[in-house]
């Protein structure tokens, strides 16, 4: 029997890619690459964004 999902917006500025990974080119002592973590602003790291009509009520 199939499950349900909650239906959940995903957010459209990251398209659900809410953290990324940037390299910065140069290599750590230990010869890794250097890399950044930058999380989507919109949605603040989380993937989804909430309903228009929350949005709305909220404001009221």
């Amino acid at each position: 029997m199939p499950q349900h999902v909650p239906n959940t917006p995903v957010c459209r500025d990251c398209d659900g890619f809410a953290t990324a990974a940037i390299t910065t080119g140069t290599r750590d002592g230990d010869g890794s690459r250097a890399t950044l973590r930058v999380t989507c602003r919109a949605c603040k790291g989380t993937g989804h964004t909430a309903p228009a009509a929350v949005l709305a009520r909220a404001g009221r």
